[in-house]
């Protein structure tokens, strides 16, 4: 595996491979790599003959009080693991090389209606920094195929309209979320939380399964289930942020006469804040 960090070398590498016919296939990261990332990769074998991954902590998408400078870089295990699983290029950029301009620049990428919601509510700016850094590595990695987790199942709806009203002519593949032995989602922000906080974390995946079993079995009253999945939070130690009953493609609050479901949730465990989310379909 080869790691670049100019925008030139990579473009020439890519201009390289596409004359030679190859796919391109692209996990864009902030690092800090773990088994979630690394099933990315192995998504994105099926569907490219080259792959690229990235590292780069956005700027772009950390507000006020948020913990950027604290992000954890962990760039040497990081290549080991890409290494370890056949990722042909890293494109590991600097801030500056990104944003040559500062932080300030002018042109941002927006999808208001999805990104003012749930997570974006709570953090505001934070999918404009998304949605503007990921068009901008598409322009820069120009991939047939992007690999994002359905972990930040907002995150993702975000991008695929986005790539399809910006008709930028990349397919979008989600893959699963990957969790540990016990259902908690794998993330970067677990590294934040103790033994006894990563044993009661657990509880947010409970929390959705018990949401979902509701729904299945009948049950419509979802600000009820809401109220109740809060209640549940909380009573485990948990500071809720949101938890909601949603219709798969606007994450607009579900009716009951939805039947793809996709229940949201995203609560405070000590430092750290998780997301966590269940899609479905209900008869």
């Amino acid at each position: 595996m080869q790691t670049i960090s100019t925008i030139a070398e990579l473009r020439s590498q890519i201009r390289a491979a596409r004359m030679a016919g190859k796919r391109i296939g692209f996990v864009p990261t902030m690092g800090n790599l773990h088994e979630g990332h690394i099933s990315l990769v192995t998504e994105a074998h099926k569907h490219a003959d080259l792959v690229v991954a990235s590292i780069f902590v956005n700027p772009l998408q950390f507000g006020e009080n948020e913990d950027l400078d604290n992000y954890p870089k962990t760039l040497e295990n990081d290549q080991a693991m890409l290494s370890a699983n056949d990722c042909h290029l890293l494109f590991a950029p600097t801030v500056k090389e990104m944003y040559p301009d500062g932080k300030g620049i002018e042109t941002l990428v927006e999808v208001p209606a999805l990104s003012n919601t749930h997570c974006g509510a709570s953090r505001p700016g934070h999918f404009r920094g998304v949605s503007t850094v990921v068009t901008k590595l598409f322009g820069i990695v120009q991939p047939d195929v992007a690999v994002f987790g359905q972990k930040d199942f907002q995150q993702l709806a975000v991008i695929r309209r986005m790539t399809e009203d910006l008709s930028l002519g990349v397919k979008i593949v989600g893959v699963p979320t990957a969790r540990n032995e016990f259902g908690l989602a794998l993330s970067s922000r677990n590294g934040y939380l103790s033994d006894e906080q990563l044993h009661t974390a657990i509880n947010l995946s409970k929390t959705l399964n018990w949401a979902k079993d509701e729904i299945i079995s009948g049950n419509r009253n979802y600000s009820g289930i809401q109220d109740s999945a809060n209640q549940r939070l909380q009573d485990a130690g948990f500071k809720p942020d949101y938890f909601t009953v949603c219709e798969q493609k606007d994450l607009t609050p579900a009716s009951d006469k939805d039947n793809k479901i996709v229940i949201l949730a995203a609560a405070y465990m000590g430092p750290a804040r998780l997301i966590d989310n269940l899609a479905f379909k209900i008869n």
